[in-house]
C-alpha cells in the first residue's frame, strides 16, 4: 500500500544552513515517529513559499543522505494568506500502516497549518 506522510517547518531566515537544519529535522521526526525505512519510500515532494530562495529544500535531504530517493521540489503560491518561509513535505510510502495511524508533523510556524495534529 501507498501511504501520504505529511510534514511542514519554518525558517526564521532564507539562509542556505537553516533551510538544511529545519529539513533534517522535519524528515528525521517523520522517519522517528513513523519508523520509515527509506528503502520503502517512493518519493519525496518537497514545496516552499516564494520567499525561501537560498536552496532547494530537497539538497537539504540529499545532504542528510537520502541520496538514492526520487525527490522534487516547487513553489507554492504566493498567498498572503499563507505561512511565510514555510517548507512542506510529502513523503510517498510504501508500508502496510493503515493511513489514519501514519503520524504527520508540524513545526516551528508551520503549527498552524494543522492544529489538529499539534496539540
Amino acid at each position: 500500500m501507498l501511504r501520504g506522510v505529511r510534514g511542514a517547518t519554518t525558517v526564521e531566515e532564507n539562509k542556505r544552513d537553516e533551510i538544511f537544519t529545519s529539513v533534517a529535522e522535519l524528515l528525521t521526526g517523520l522517519v522517528e515517529e513513523n519508523n520509515i525505512c527509506l528503502e520503502d519510500v517512493g518519493a519525496v515532494i518537497f514545496s516552499s513559499t516564494p520567499d525561501i530562495n537560498a536552496a532547494f529544500p530537497a539538497a537539504g535531504a540529499r545532504a542528510l543522505g537520502w541520496s538514492d530517493v526520487p525527490l522534487f521540489g516547487t513553489l507554492e503560491i504566493d498567498n498572503p494568506e499563507g505561512v511565510p518561509r514555510c517548507i512542506r513535505v510529502l513523503i510517498l510510502w510504501n508500508t502496510q500502516v493503515p493511513q489514519h495511524l501514519v503520524k504527520h508533523l508540524y513545526l516551528k510556524g508551520a503549527t498552524v497549518l494543522r492544529q489538529d495534529l499539534t496539540s
